[in-house]
């Protein structure tokens, strides 16, 4: 089965939410836009996502909100190049509909003491519901490969914890590395590389805020 030679994950680029968490009062997540600084954020990552790439062709698969659209729009890449899909399962983890500013406060006061993996937000999502959708994901993935023209690229744009939990499914991290995970800045990228023994490997590591600590012996 052919398998791309290069799997490479972006974050959007700095968004309104980023700058003001009381904008989530006013205007559902999925609908926040990128800042002036993120719009630059993603042009800049375009690039040398660009020069990457180069004359090969990429198949490209978008989260369904405005601000990953956007940093899509602004990497420049060669309409006729990629192709692109709307994948709504690589969309940010749910925190509820109208947001209470003081109630989320709490609630990520809560999810650090319980856990970022585990902690489900009222009305919205624990990162193992993420883990979840990703996993479906990137099942379809893997059948896609089976085309035998399927392009050398794949580039998904996406959000950062769900960067962190598609490369924990994908090399089998355990939840105690996961939790000492940090997110990759706004327009950040990560790259999944296919090395001469057939194995992907990723080109720089997510930073760590933590040490992890394994409940037994798969850590």
């Amino acid at each position: 089965m052919p398998r791309p030679r290069r799997i490479v994950l972006i974050r959007h680029g700095e968004s309104v939410g980023n700058v003001d968490d009381t904008v989530y009062e006013r205007e559902p997540d999925h609908a926040l836009s990128l800042t002036e600084k993120g719009c630059q954020q993603a042009r800049d990552a375009g690039a040398p996502l660009r020069e990457l790439f180069g004359d090969e062709r990429v198949s490209a698969y978008v989260s369904p909100y405005r601000r990953t659209h956007q940093t899509f729009q602004a990497l420049g890449l060669d309409p006729g190049r990629v192709r692109v899909r709307e994948e709504p399962r690589l969309r940010e983890q749910d925190w509820g509909n109208w947001q209470d500013l003081v109630d989320v406060r709490r609630q990520k006061a809560y999810r650090d003491a319980y856990g970022h993996f585990f902690y489900r937000f009222a009305q919205g999502e624990s990162g193992a519901d993420v883990y979840d959708r990703v996993g479906a994901f990137l099942e379809s993935l893997w059948r896609s490969f089976e085309d035998p023209g399927h392009p050398p690229n794949v580039l998904l744009v996406t959000h950062g914890l769900t960067m962190r939990l598609f490369c924990m499914r994908w090399f089998h991290w355990t939840v105690a590395e996961f939790e000492c995970l940090s997110n990759p800045g706004n327009a950040e990228t990560r790259a999944l590389l296919l090395g001469p023994d057939g194995r992907y490997h990723l080109d720089r590591p997510f930073e760590r805020w933590c040490t992890p600590e394994p409940y037994g012996f798969t850590g």
